[in-house]
């Protein structure tokens, strides 16, 4: 998600959360963190002080459970005073940051009981956002395309970008099929590398005594996938164009 935002060149106040630090490179998705719920309120402060200048250049992100914690009435605020900003809870079903516990969205108590399960689309609608979509960030394509639809609306927008923390799957992670970088056709422009996964690594040919490629004068290397800690979320694989990156066995 934070890749695609980088993409859309709009102003991204952040929150606090284990994507605080999407601010870093490669995916440099965010430009502000003030405190614990402050994202939505910083975004919507944006959109009135620049007024049809900031159309479509402003988006405040907040993690689900910080969400509920301190985001819920600044959300209403933005309903209430026709921000002109897009607004997306990153909603991974946990709170990842302090200790993978339960919140009122995922459904548990934090005894693990069966409970009440909060639905953030609904609390949108309820809140007074006529624009709530939900996406799934490892579908590259279709983030974009739903930022580039909310940002050019009138009025603010909810996003719901929602899906589990790998922490959550890492028994479907074990499972899934990893991928691996084909050194034939992998031409060494590093854009899987912009999505920030660990599992993914440059080999500079020089550095590492691997061999040149004389049919490609100006390649200084490639990009390798480390399979223990490939997820299988396919993400790489949609974003590298010369089809270089596949899943074993296929």
């Amino acid at each position: 998600m934070f890749y695609a935002l980088n993409k859309t060149k709009a102003f991204v106040s952040g929150d606090i959360g284990c994507y605080t630090l999407s601010y870093m490179k490669p995916l440099s998705g965010m430009d502000s963190c003030i405190c614990m719920g402050a994202s939505i309120g910083i975004a919507h402060g944006m959109s009135k002080a620049l007024g049809p200048k900031g159309k479509g250049k402003v988006v405040g992100v907040i993690g689900d459970s910080t969400f509920i914690h301190s985001g819920i009435t600044t959300l209403l605020n933005t309903a209430y005073n026709r921000s002109d900003a897009v607004f997306i809870i990153a909603d991974n079903r946990t709170t990842a940051m302090t200790g993978m516990q339960e919140h009122p969205a995922t459904g548990f108590t934090l005894q693990g009981e069966k409970t009440k399960e909060l639905d953030f689309a609904a609390l949108g609608k309820v809140l007074g956002i006529d624009s709530v979509e939900v996406i799934d960030p490892l579908n590259f394509k279709d983030t974009t395309r739903v930022l580039k639809q909310e940002l050019q609306k009138e009025g603010p927008s909810l996003i719901i970008s929602r899906a589990p923390c790998v922490l959550l799957m890492s028994k479907k992670a074990v499972q899934a099929k990893q991928f691996f970088t084909d050194p034939d056709k992998c031409i060494g422009c590093k854009v899987c590398l912009s999505c920030g996964c660990p599992a993914i690594s440059w080999r500079d040919f020089e550095k590492t005594g691997m061999p040149a490629r004389p049919e490609r004068k100006k390649q200084k290397g490639i990009a390798v996938i480390d399979a223990t800690l490939c997820t299988g979320c396919t993400l790489c694989a949609q974003l590298c164009r010369q089809e270089a990156i596949m899943r074993e066995g296929e």
